[in-house]
């Protein structure tokens, strides 16, 4: 699958703007770390840009949550390891993360929602503008961005990132699609 035709897909069955904003938040991550890990940038970056195929489909059902997206994708022909990364993203299936990839994309998803609330706090309300320390200042703070599950980024210790490390390369990446977030 090309990254034109995970886009189009994507868009086929996420209506909702920002969601398609988050997907394309976490590829953006995922891409960087992929070059940080010297991986396969293409299919890191088709693992973030798919993980949320289904969201709105099992918006009632977190239990179905990224099972239902996994077989999609399963039965599309995507790689083992991009189906296993989508699967095992959501705590609720308690599927252990045996990939790097499947560890990176599971402290990248609430990592993107705290840089996003990040920037739209900056006085610049730029992302560009936004460094590591104030996404790390932000992270500190608990009542900031609550949906932003603070374990979760910290599991980046799973793939012997320091946090600073992981929020710069996740901040990065972002960066370098800010115009397509909009941010």
């Amino acid at each position: 699958m090309t990254r034109d035709e995970a886009l189009d897909l994507v868009r086929d069955n996420i209506s909702e703007d920002n969601l398609v904003k988050h997907c394309l938040a976490v590829e953006g991550v995922m891409r960087r770390l992929a070059r940080y890990f010297d991986e396969d940038e293409e299919k890191w970056g088709l693992s973030g840009l798919l993980h949320d195929i289904d969201y709105e489909e099992t918006a009632d059902d977190e239990e179905k949550h990224s099972l239902i997206g996994a077989e999609k994708l399963e039965e599309m022909g995507l790689a083992e390891d991009i189906v296993h990364a989508v699967r095992a993203h959501n705590d609720a299936h308690d599927i252990p993360r045996r990939t790097l990839m499947a560890k990176a994309l599971y402290a990248s998803d609430p990592l993107t929602g705290l840089i996003v609330a990040a920037a739209l706090v900056h006085p610049e309300k730029d992302l560009n503008e936004v460094d590591t320390e104030f996404v790390l200042n932000r992270y500190e703070e608990t009542s900031f961005a609550r949906g932003a599950d603070r374990d979760v980024i910290a599991s980046c210790s799973e793939m012997d990132l320091e946090l600073e490390e992981f929020v710069g390369l996740g901040l990065e990446g972002m960066q370098e699609i800010s115009e397509e977030l909009g941010l």
